[in-house]
């Protein structure tokens, strides 16, 4: 794939859902206009047909005043192992959805939410997003050390992978 290759619609969704299989942790940061911007890891539940990044969340959270009061969010995801990396910019929603707690409530979840799904202080994010932007560096490491060596001998860059905007 060629650098700055845009990434639209079905192909943007795939992409995200892709790379949410092998790295479903990522920062999601809240109150973009402060310094430092508010950020704490948050594990993806799911990535929909329609784009959006679903996450369980704790209603009493400061995460969800934040999006409660200002909606814009940003979420960083990376993949070091597999050289993939994503910025993912939107809205996030604190949704009332039995059947999504329901739905997206795991194992893992017990140990944040005792009750199960019906915890009082359970709550789903819906991110909606209006912007991406993607690294896919996926060259084997070693073929990657030898263009890079070869690129610098001969006086040339080396090829940066694939990056470019994803839009929905």
């Amino acid at each position: 794939m060629p650098v700055n290759k845009p990434v639209h619609d079905a192909a943007a969704i795939e992409r995200f859902k892709k790379l949410i299989e092998h790295a479903p942790i990522c920062h999601f940061l809240t109150r973009l206009d402060e310094r430092p911007v508010p950020t704490r890891p948050m594990a993806t539940q799911q990535v929909d047909d329609e784009g959006n990044f679903w996450f369980l969340s704790t209603r009493s959270s400061e995460k969800d005043t934040d999006i409660v009061n200002d909606s814009y969010v940003q979420l960083l995801y990376a993949n070091p192992g597999g050289s993939e990396f994503l910025s993912v910019y939107g809205t996030a929603t604190v949704v009332e959805d039995m059947a999504k707690k329901r739905e997206l409530f795991g194992p893992l979840a017990k140990a944040w939410f005792p009750n199960g799904p019906e915890d009082p202080d359970l709550s789903v994010l819906r991110v909606k997003p209006m912007q991406g932007y993607y690294w896919d560096t996926k060259q084997a490491k070693m073929l990657k050390l030898l263009k890079m060596a070869a690129s610098a001998i001969v006086g040339r860059t080396s090829s940066r992978g694939a990056e470019g905007e994803i839009s929905i």
